[in-house]
């Protein structure tokens, strides 16, 4: 089966929330969102899946229009920093190079086995699901280096920053073979430099 996993467009910022930050797409986030959509168009697809992030839900609203389907919530795919209180895009914390050298720092040191078997878990079950199918997984920047990483058996961690809307494929045959076929696809920007941030 052939798997598409999709980051969301651009998020707003989110600085302490009462809660778990939990940003919606900004304008140019939406425009991402379409243009990744209109891009799939002429794509056959047999389902989508979303994390339950505000985020990913607005990315994932285009696709399933243009598709005709509804997407499945699944939430094990959330990213790894639902619970905090805060969201600052990445572009913006590596303007700061003091704040993205700490955010660095912190990375490095967070464990992220419990957050990484549960992302491939979920979606090894997609995949078993679908044999033969082709789905489109709308999600995170953690999820899609988290399964790259699984596929590439690098171990669990983040080795590049997918950009939003980045279209990344993989194929996983029904021996249990998987592979990796493109990553950080983004041909949907081309001639649009106001979708480009990162």
């Amino acid at each position: 089966m052939e798997l598409i996993i999709i980051r969301h467009g651009r998020p707003e910022r989110v600085q302490d929330a009462p809660d778990a930050a939990d940003p919606s797409l900004t304008d140019v986030g939406h425009a991402q969102a379409e243009a990744m959509a209109k891009w799939m168009d002429g794509e056959h697809l047999d389902a989508i899946y979303t994390s339950p992030m505000a985020r990913a839900l607005q990315t994932s609203a285009p696709l399933e229009a243009i598709k005709g389907i509804s997407a499945t919530v699944e939430p094990r795919i959330a990213e790894y920093d639902k619970a905090e209180k805060s969201y600052i895009p990445m572009e913006e914390m590596k303007a700061d190079k003091a704040a993205w050298r700490a955010w660095l720092a912190e990375q490095a040191v967070r464990d992220m086995s419990e957050f990484s078997n549960e992302a491939v878990e979920a979606i090894d079950e997609i995949i078993a699901n679908h044999r033969g199918h082709k789905v489109a997984v709308v999600c995170h920047g953690g999820i899609i280096n988290i399964w790259a990483a699984h596929v590439l058996e690098l171990g669990a961690k983040m080795f590049f920053a997918p950009d939003y809307t980045s279209i990344n494929r993989f194929m996983a045959a029904s021996s249990g073979a998987k592979s990796v076929v493109s990553l950080n696809d983004v041909g949907h920007f081309r001639g649009r430099p106001d979708l480009q941030l990162l």
